[in-house]
C-alpha cells in the first residue's frame, strides 16, 4: 500500500512524468483510488501491467501527473474527502473500513470488514 512507503517512484507516461500512487493492485483497487482522487480534483491514470507468468491475473498501476502529490501527506493531514464530504482516514484509503472514524488511531472504534 502507498501509505506504508514514503517514497513514490516517478514514471513516464505518454512523454510526461507521473508519480506512482500504487502499483501491483487489482482493477477494483485502482478504480477506487482513481475515483477518490477525482473527487478531490487530482487527475490520475490507470495502467495495466501484464502478468509475468501465464495464467496469472494482470495487475494495475495508478499514477498521477501531479508529481508533488504525496498520498501519505494528503491522508494524514485529512486533506482528502469522500463524495459525501467526509474526511478520508487511513483505513478508508486502504479499504479496511467504510466507517470514517476521525480518531483513526483508536482501534476500538473501527469496523474492519
Amino acid at each position: 500500500m502507498s501509505l506504508l512507503k514514503f517514497e513514490h517512484k516517478i514514471i513516464e507516461i505518454e512523454e510526461k512524468a507521473h508519480r506512482i500512487i500504487e502499483e501491483g493492485v487489482t482493477r477494483e483497487r485502482a478504480e477506487f483510488l482513481k475515483n477518490l482522487l477525482a473527487i478531490n480534483h487530482h487527475a490520475s491514470v490507470i495502467q495495466e501491467v501484464p502478468a509475468k507468468v501465464e495464467g496469472q491475473p494482470s495487475t494495475f498501476t495508478i499514477a498521477t501527473p501531479d508529481i508533488t502529490l504525496n498520498p501519505i501527506v494528503k491522508v494524514y493531514n485529512r486533506e482528502l474527502k469522500t463524495a459525501e464530504g467526509k474526511k478520508v482516514t487511513p483505513d478508508y484509503w486502504n479499504q479496511k473500513t467504510t466507517k470514517l472514524e476521525p480518531n483513526y488511531w483508536d482501534k476500538s472504534k473501527k469496523d474492519f470488514l
